[in-house]
């Protein structure tokens, strides 16, 4: 039997007990364990021949497919770091991310890196393209290879790394600009793919559905959550909501994981009748439930345990509510999660009372490492637990690295924590957090804007929705037409302002001078003209 430390070891583990076993199911392919082990293995070899360094970054561009599932876990096998990039982004948000991170190998198609157009020429670190599929594309400046050809070199070892060595960067949008990569650890993979499945009861008999991009914190979990069981996971790349509704009767899943947008859908359609015969649990994720929505699911799902969780791409994840609880706390989002303790702390560091609102702080073995390359924002969010906190004793001389949220909660009497704001501007949209600096940005880059604000509003069913508050250029009208097909372009779907609020002069400072977005928030939310 595998010990289980590192990432690429719950592939090693779940062969070792049930190496014919189905591990991944793609459209009409499949990867039993034995074969997934290989091909990560045999990715690992071609990425030691390209002459990957340790902890170097390896980029996957990809739609959910065997050859990501493979090349995430290879490059954990390699002593690489793997960064998921969402397939829906840019160009240009693709290109901030290899340059951020700086990513040395890239592993996309032919399509996608045609795509990304000029943007590779900026990106100086990169040193190797691995396309799946069709190849014959080249590039300027980087050596083009193809997935079959690097997965037929010489068999290599990986550099030895430990659980406490960096395993991937997930990126996520910063209040303040551009997204940031969030740097887990092996160590973080692995308590979180324990802990997750340990409260939903995974098993090796599971199937679950990756519907969520895998390049979110949530949706990767769907893989080492089914890899730590030894269970069966469904890749599905689905336009419609339908298309959900069809894998999950095709393929008999038992457990599916999805953000409010896509329940709302898909609790307005027919399920079929023994639906909840096979499919064991739902869970939700990425901002709050409605209630009326999931009064419907559990209508038509009778036999189906909801899980509502809460969770931080900086600790993987924090919150669940036991199904058991649900209709006596139904606005609760739980306890924490195996492994995991969340405490409520008062600006001074010392516990809230029950009912008192505070700042979630999650502590434990979930934390990340930080964000990459940014000691400021890291400094802000990952801080030493104060010495007033709960598990802090006076013996403790070693600072313990804890992660403060900026989401203000409450507890209640049993334990039980309610969601009440976030203390930054971030919008929380579709189960995405986007930033109003970063759409700022591309709206100045449009040169079509002489001023802009762009904030969330509330939305039943997107959690929030953008809105852009908007002035025309020096000398020139507005055209929202235009302005709206540029940020089509330019910026992927959740991230376009639901609608523009056209002003004639100067946006509201605040008294540092900067544009005072609460203030048009407020003043669109009281019905007042922009």
């Amino acid at each position: 039997m595998h010990a289980k430390h590192l990432l690429h070891h719950l592939v090693e583990s779940a062969a070792a007990r049930d190496p014919a076993r189905i591990a991944v199911v793609a459209g009409d392919r499949q990867l039993r364990y034995q074969e997934l082990e290989a091909a990560l293995h045999a990715f690992a070899g071609g990425l030691a021949g390209l002459g990957l360094a340790r902890a170097e970054r390896v980029g996957i561009y990809l739609d959910k497919r065997p050859e990501f599932v493979a090349a995430a876990f290879g490059t954990s096998a390699a002593g690489g770091v793997f960064v998921p990039i969402n397939p829906v982004l840019k160009a240009a948000q693709v290109g901030h991310i290899l340059r951020d991170c700086a990513v040395r190998v890239l592993v996309t198609t032919a399509e996608r890196l045609a795509a990304l157009g000029d943007a590779l020429d900026h990106c100086h670190d990169l040193r190797h393209v691995v396309l799946v599929g069709a190849d014959g594309a080249t590039t300027r400046s980087v050596a083009v290879h193809s997935w079959q050809a690097l997965l037929a070199a010489p068999a290599r070892a990986g550099h030895r790394v430990i659980d406490a060595d960096m395993a991937a960067i997930l990126y996520t949008s910063g209040s303040t600009g551009r997204p940031k990569g969030v740097v887990l650890s092996h160590r973080n993979m692995m308590a979180g793919a324990r802990s997750v499945a340990h409260y939903l009861g995974n098993h090796p008999d599971d199937t679950l559905l990756a519907a969520l991009p895998l390049s979110f914190d949530a949706g990767l979990s769907q893989l080492t959550t089914a890899f730590q069981a030894g269970a069966r996971v469904v890749l599905l790349n689905w336009l419609l909501p339908r298309d959900v509704l069809k894998a999950i009767e095709r393929e008999r899943v038992s457990g599916l994981t999805a953000v409010p947008p896509l329940w709302i859908q898909l609790a307005q359609l027919p399920w079929a009748a023994d639906t909840d015969e096979h499919l064991r649990y739902i869970a939700n994720t990425g901002g709050r439930m409605p209630g009326e929505v999931l009064a419907r699911l559990r209508a038509q799902l009778p036999k189906t345990r909801p899980f509502l969780m809460y969770g931080l791409t900086e600790a993987f994840r924090a919150t669940y509510l036991p199904p058991e609880e649900l209709d006596r706390r139904p606005d609760s989002i739980g306890k924490a999660i195996p492994d995991a303790e969340v405490l409520v702390l008062r600006e001074d560091g010392s516990e809230c009372a029950p009912n008192e609102p505070g700042e979630l702080v999650q502590r434990g073995a979930l934390v990340a490492m930080g964000y990459w390359n940014d000691p400021e924002r890291s400094a802000e969010r990952f801080r030493p637990l104060p010495a007033a906190a709960p598990g802090r004793e006076p013996g403790l001389v070693l600072p313990e690295i804890a992660v403060f949220s900026g989401d203000t909660v409450r507890r209640d009497e049993d334990g039980y924590l309610y969601f009440i704001g976030r203390r930054d501007e971030m919008i929380k949209t579709s189960g995405y957090r986007v930033s109003p600096t970063e759409i700022e940005e591309i709206l100045y880059a449009t040169g079509l804007v002489g001023e802009c604000a762009a904030f969330g509003v509330a939305h039943a069913s997107l959690g929030q929705s953008i809105v852009a508050v908007v002035t025309p250029p020096a000398g020139a009208t507005l055209d929202t037409a235009a302005l709206l097909a540029e940020c089509r372009s330019r910026m992927p779907a959740y991230m376009v302002p639901a609608r523009f609020e056209p002003r004639s002069g100067a946006l509201p400072r605040n008294a540092n001078g900067k544009i005072d977005r609460k203030a048009l928030a407020d003043a669109l939310a009281a019905g007042e003209p922009a």
